[in-house]
């Protein structure tokens, strides 16, 4: 007996156009026809991202394991792969996330050499993940996307793309436009009178010159946010003068293991910090290298335990919780020792905002850089740009040879180029409006769209590796959607945008990211709404994006009369190819 396993073989597709018929008016309207397809057929989709950082290579990897039947290519304006991580190279920089858990989960790298990364390792790990899993192909490096329009009538972006190294431009167009730009990328200078009139040395950190040497001069840092807290004990070691410059004080805290042994963390965590071997600049030893390597038991503990510290943070930014009060008491203690208990310092050093309004950076060399004799703290505004200097507010000029912009991003999530959608520019829109999204990654009146780590994300709360995993496997899913249920475009409602906001902001005076204070999570605000962070934990992101709330979502569908069931076919599945008794095998799966 001859049987047949593979299944009944399914119908050849068909494109019969839909007839039209006379309406009860007279009119002509588009009848209804059966798809002749079977259940799960796929269109063929182009897909374009944007940005070839830790967005974009996980990316490329999501779509290999989930979609088939599409093309997809990354356009990056940098001559390489990596990002922030590219671009970011001044002295002293480095991650404030351990770097075990600042790596993709499915690409462990088991020789970090430091407990917090350098800089120059972490685009060392993702330019060998991009060649280990060969993903060049699909990347063009040193293109630029300069413009976005959506088409209603074909519902696709088109888009002008320049190659930098030539100078041309090419167009192009994507069903799914996929924005990895990121938050932390749109470097701004400080925002002060006659900007251009220094005769010195003018340099953003976020493009630092390789050829620039401290040694001898008189060096001003302005910006005391993470950058600027790395970037200061550096350029100390070598200036002959070194002028700190803030408006704001900022909560620097212990070196992370130390403040996790100050709280008293969980005993599985302290247990496995005291089986690794580390020095006092955080370096792994060789030993405990080579067991990472040799010991995969070892390993998953080390990073699952640091993990579940790293999620377990949220309280520490929660209003009026024991954990913020004792936190913020010790972290002032801790400041208080490290300037040498100088009053005049610890005045303009300490804040007297809750700890958690601006981000948290561990910076145990920058305390003891600022008590060094070469260096001067100045808290309060400037006024302008001289051409020996700077001019403060209160008159005094500051003599300089080099001046130190640590001032950070544009995060007002203003794109760098004009996406324009249903309605309008998405420039104007978020240069006019508070910016808002649906669930971080989509944004009202752009279909077809989607961000990674747009407005309120949990871009504050953790590694952004694991985030960006999550964030594409939900894009992925509504692409998937997209493609098999022959919709044509897809959208957030703005009732659904509105209603996400108005939880937002009836959360956020929980936490201490909304009080006041100046913080790039309010786009440098002292006061206004928390743009930058998710509404809740990082574990709470990630549950929310478990489910797909197909109600918050506008639709277009590709079939006669638009009819949303075109997408069942023939009556036929693409699963009567395989195995088509797959439910017997585990009637006890989980929902």
């Amino acid at each position: 007996m001859v049987i047949n396993t593979s299944g009944p073989e399914l119908p050849i597709r068909t494109h019969d156009l839909p007839t039209p018929t006379l309406s009860q008016n007279g009119s002509l309207e588009e009848s209804y026809t059966v798809r002749e397809e079977p259940l799960g057929t796929t269109k063929h989709l182009r897909i374009v991202g944007i940005g070839a950082g830790a967005s974009g290579l996980n990316m490329i990897r999501t779509l290999r394991l989930n979609l088939t039947d599409y093309d997809f290519v990354i356009y990056e304006k940098n001559q390489d792969v990596g990002g922030t991580w590219f671009e970011n190279r001044y002295p002293g920089c480095r991650c404030d996330i351990p770097s075990h858990n600042y790596q993709f989960s499915w690409k462990p790298k088991h020789d970090w050499t430091n407990f917090h990364a350098s800089a120059d390792e972490i685009g060392g790990y993702l330019r060998q993940v991009c060649d280990e899993e060969h993903m060049r192909d699909l990347i063009k490096t040193s293109h630029r996307v300069e413009f976005a329009q959506w088409d209603e009538e074909k519902a696709r972006w088109d888009l002008m793309v320049q190659d930098l190294t030539t100078g041309e431009s090419i167009n192009d167009y994507a069903d799914f436009l996929l924005d990895g730009t990121g938050i932390l990328n749109n470097w701004k200078w400080p925002d002060v009178e006659d900007l251009v009139v220094f005769d010195g040395d003018l340099i953003h950190t976020a493009n630092w010159p390789e050829d620039f040497d401290a040694a001898g001069k008189v060096v001003a840092v302005i910006g005391n946010g993470s950058t600027g807290i790395q970037v200061v004990p550096e350029l100390q070691k070598k200036a002959e003068k070194l002028y700190h410059l803030f408006r704001t004080p900022t909560w620097v805290t212990p070196p992370r293991i130390m403040a996790w042994k100050m709280l008293g963390q969980s005993k599985e965590l302290l247990q496995i910090l005291g089986e690794i071997g580390i020095d006092d600049q955080e370096n792994f030893s060789q030993e405990t290298i080579e067991r990472f390597k040799s010991d995969p038991e070892f390993y998953r503990r080390f990073v699952k335990a640091v993990e579940k510290e790293v999620n377990n943070a949220f309280p520490l930014v929660m209003t009026g919780s024991p954990v913020q009060a004792i936190a913020q008491q010790m972290t002032k203690q801790y400041m208080a020792m490290m300037l040498g208990g100088n009053k005049e310092l610890c005045e303009a050093m300490i804040p007297d905002f809750p700890l958690g309004t601006r981000r948290l950076t561990p910076g145990q060399d920058y305390l003891k850089a600022l008590t060094k004799e070469n260096v001067e703290v100045r808290r309060g505004g400037i006024r302008r740009f001289v051409p020996e200097g700077i001019q403060l507010e209160s008159g005094e000029v500051i003599k300089v040879d080099a001046i130190i912009c640590a001032t950070g991003f544009n995060t007002s999530f203003c794109p760098r180029f004009p996406i324009v959608g249903r309605n309008g520019n998405l420039q104007k829109k978020f240069r006019d409006e508070v910016p808002k999204s649906y669930m971080s990654c989509a944004i009202a009146d752009m279909p077809n769209y989607f961000v990674f780590l747009g407005p309120n994300a949990p871009i504050g709360h953790g590694s952004v590796f694991t985030l960006t995993e999550h964030i594409a496997k939900y894009i992925t899913r509504i692409i998937k959607k997209c493609q098999t249920e022959c919709i044509k475009a897809i959208c957030p409602s703005q009732d659904a945008i509105d209603d996400y906001f108005e939880h937002i902001s009836a959360f956020m005076p929980r936490t201490t990211w909304g009080a006041e204070g100046r913080s790039w999570f309010k786009n440098g605000q002292e006061n206004g709404p928390v743009t930058a962070l998710h509404p809740g934990s990082r574990i709470h992101f990630f549950h929310m994006l478990e489910n797909f709330r197909g109600e918050d979502w506008d639709y277009v569908y590709d079939g006669p009369k638009r009819n949303r069931f075109y997408y069942l076919g023939n009556g036929f599945s693409t699963k009567e190819k395989g195995d088509t008794t797959w439910y017997i095998d585990n009637p006890d799966s989980k929902l």
